[in-house]
């Protein structure tokens, strides 16, 4: 008696073709966008923090320049420039600057600093401020030394 030969194949057989079906890209674009729509917000919140953080840190630093240039003039300077620009005639000889290592940079949101000698927020003293992120001075974005 002979024996089948296991080499022959059936005589159909169903074909897969390899790839993915539509569902199941489907799913998977669903997933991408539930995974973005949570990531993306969370990103864009630790730049707004960090950007504020670091107004925070240029502020700081401004007011440890105007307190030794008010120790050394007995006054606030009259704009930001004066403390990194020596001045001429008498008040001269009394200034030891430059009390700002770099020049100011504008903050993150590219707007200049601003400053008051006479301090509306902290009376008898001087305020400086940046105008945060929608630019306006004078709203409630704006970032200055009377925070606590």
């Amino acid at each position: 008696m002979r024996q089948p030969s296991r080499s022959r194949r059936p005589a159909h057989r169903s074909r897969r073709r390899g790839g993915f079906t539509l569902v199941e890209v489907l799913l998977v674009l669903i997933i991408l966008v539930v995974i973005g729509s949570i990531v993306v917000p969370n990103l864009f919140g630790a730049k707004a923090t960090a950007d504020i953080n670091a107004v925070k840190t240029q502020i700081s630093a401004l007011k440890g320049a105007m307190r030794m240039y008010f120790l050394d003039m007995n006054k606030y300077p009259a704009s930001l420039k004066d403390l990194s620009e020596e001045p001429s005639g008498d008040a001269a000889k009394q200034w030891n600057g430059p009390y700002m290592e770099e020049t100011l940079k504008a903050d993150p949101w590219n707007n200049e600093y601003q400053y008051s000698s006479q301090g509306k927020h902290n009376p008898g003293k001087f305020d400086v401020w940046s105008n945060g992120p929608d630019g306006q001075s004078g709203t409630e974005d704006d970032i200055g030394n009377w925070e606590a």
